[in-house]
């Protein structure tokens, strides 16, 4: 097990029953300790003269660190545990979203107006008027959060099922943050061809399209053929949005050590989804193509390489090597890639106040403890360590913008002046090495991608 710090997304509810006697809950709370665990409430459920039961809730970082604390636990003598939970399976279970109808119908009149006869004459004005969709529908609000199930999180392929509850959490997320109805739309297929053409045919009820998941280099063929045959905004989440708070976060951590872009070198580890995009905005933002040395699991990505797809052949360099080669003297790393392929030798051979970017989840390319010494800023893509990078703080807010002003695609413009935006919120005088980009739950942050996005969308031209 690598020990990463004890979270709620492996959090336990154990109810225990022993004998009521002082000194018995010391000896449980030491236990959990002793095992590494993370304890949190505690509450009696039982009490007599001569028995206790509790509820306790512990966090671990693992499957495996979970079951140690139970271990931990049914070693005490008179320690019975009456039921262990997995918290966040019960909170999946039964799904996270159901829908609700935003009009109450009581009577004959609800009925005849909300459906048959008064809807008809909605349906007729929207086929005289389609653009009359968007103030009559859902569509105007609506994102539709697509997957095929071919790369959820890091877990790989696991199908349309598998991956129905990240699009759940996602459609959640939506509305949370930047309170627009999403809705998950799991295919049950990875054919390019037939992803595009559902897509297509669904189209019409939502007002945008958030693609979710998708491997690379597929997803690549799918978002740009989408945004070219649709009249809406098409997202790719993985790649776009990540790319927007990775620039966000660089932005200020290049002001802290008073580097400028321009004259940095990039090492970003993981040709996917997300490294291509990150590689791609951090050019239209101003870093020099050539010191942007993107590598994959064969190492920097080298022109003489036989095996290039499109999108990695524009970021070949002349020269080869391992990632430990491309590190040298490098300014920045930016990791998308596998957890614990960075070593702390590999980043004390960086140039002067490293910035280094681990955002392997859940368990980063290097855990930030160890390099803590070595790095001016180290960020990730976990919540408990300080900057986080997370996706969250994007595209709420780019989709907010975009339905808004009813923009037909979203540009690198737009990405741009959302990382902007989201890096302006956190003032110079107040940036720190664990503090260079905003929480999640800062309100202002959809705000204000919104507002940059609907903005730049109105200079450009693009809107219906």
């Amino acid at each position: 097990m690598v020990k990463l710090t004890p979270n709620a997304s492996y959090s336990l509810a154990i109810t225990l029953c022993y004998p009521n006697q002082p000194g018995r809950l010391a000896e449980i709370t030491s236990a959990i300790a002793q095992a590494e665990g993370s304890l949190g409430d505690i509450a009696v459920q039982e009490q007599t003269r001569h028995l206790m039961q509790r509820q306790l809730i512990v966090d671990a970082y693992s499957h495996e660190h979970g079951e140690a604390i139970l271990k931990a636990l049914r070693s005490l003598s008179e320690v019975t545990i009456l039921e262990a939970t997995d918290r966040t399976l019960e909170l999946h279970r039964g799904g996270k979203l159901h829908m609700h109808s935003r009009l109450p119908i009581n009577s004959q009149s609800d009925l005849a107006m909300a459906y048959t006869p008064g809807v008809g004459r909605i349906c007729r004005a929207i086929a005289q008027h389609p653009d009359e969709v968007f103030s009559f529908t859902i569509k105007g609000n609506t994102v539709g959060v697509v997957t095929d199930g071919s790369a959820v999180l890091g877990l790989g392929n696991l199908g349309a099922a598998g991956a129905l509850p990240v699009m759940e959490g996602k459609a959640i997320l939506f509305k949370e943050f930047a309170d627009l109805d999403a809705f998950p739309i799991c295919l049950d297929t990875q054919n390019i061809e037939d992803i595009i053409s559902t897509v297509k045919h669904i189209a019409p009820v939502f007002g945008g399209i958030n693609l979710e998941d998708i491997s690379a280099p597929r997803c690549f063929e799918i978002e740009r053929r989408l945004r070219e045959e649709l009249a809406i905004p098409v997202f790719h989440d993985d790649q776009h949005g990540t790319a927007i708070v990775v620039t966000a976060a660089l932005d200020n951590a290049l002001s802290l050590v008073k580097k400028a872009l321009a004259e940095i070198k990039i090492v970003i580890n993981g040709a996917g989804a997300a490294g291509i995009a990150i590689g791609r905005l951090l050019k239209s933002a101003g870093a020099k193509p050539d010191q942007i040395v993107l590598c994959d699991s064969q190492g920097i990505i080298t022109q003489s390489r036989t095996d290039l797809n499109p999108e990695k052949q524009e970021f070949a360099l002349p020269q080869s090597g391992s990632l430990a080669d491309a590190m040298k003297r490098a300014d920045v790393f930016i990791g998308v890639s596998l957890p614990g392929i960075v070593t702390p030798e590999m980043v004390s051979a960086m140039a002067k106040d490293p910035i280094v970017m681990a955002m392997s989840n859940p368990i980063p390319e290097i855990q930030p403890e160890l390099i803590a010494d070595q790095v001016a800023v180290c960020a990730t893509g976990r919540s408990d360590y300080s900057n986080q990078i997370n996706n969250v703080l994007a595209f709420p807010g780019v989709f907010r913008g975009a339905l808004n002003c009813r923009a037909r695609t979203i540009t690198s413009r737009m990405c741009l002046e959302a990382a902007s935006a989201i890096a302006s919120l956190i003032p110079a005088q107040e940036l720190t090495p664990n503090y260079i980009i905003p929480s999640v739950f800062d309100q202002r942050v959809v705000t204000a991608v919104a507002q940059a996005v609907e903005e730049t969308a109105r200079q450009e031209g693009i809107l219906h």
